[in-house]
């Protein structure tokens, strides 16, 4: 069982930055395929970025040279920086961890969900 909380959303202005973090609690972090998605207002959940157990990062093209992910397995602990906000970015952010994932942008591959962070990002 991993419980996963979500932190540093907020609102920012277009071309800001801000640092999300996801801490999880439990065992076995690191055993972990961890990942963030976002749902922005009236469409479907989507994948952002992700990071396998052994490190290897997914970023969706969406977001890439922009948004970067990495994980701190002594902290248990994922973390989204994005840079160059867009007004297009506002959404809620997601974490997810889960086992034995073969698509890292399947949503259905991920047994655990943070509650969500608001990002807003003004023009």
């Amino acid at each position: 069982q991993v419980q996963l909380q979500e932190s540093g959303g907020g609102s920012v202005e277009s071309g800001g930055s801000l640092r999300l973090s996801c801490v999880a609690s439990g065992n076995r972090f690191s055993n972990y395929c961890v990942a963030w998605f976002r749902q922005r207002p009236g469409q479907e959940r989507e994948a952002i970025a992700a990071v396998n157990s052994d490190g290897t990062t997914t970023i969706e093209n969406s977001v890439k040279g922009r948004f970067s992910i990495s994980r701190d397995n002594g902290q248990n602990t994922l973390f989204l920086q994005m840079n160059n906000l867009r007004p297009g970015d506002t959404a809620v952010y997601y974490c997810a961890a889960g086992l034995y994932v073969a698509d890292t942008a399947a949503p259905i591959e991920y047994q655990y969900w943070g509650q969500g962070t608001q990002v807003t990002v003004s023009s």
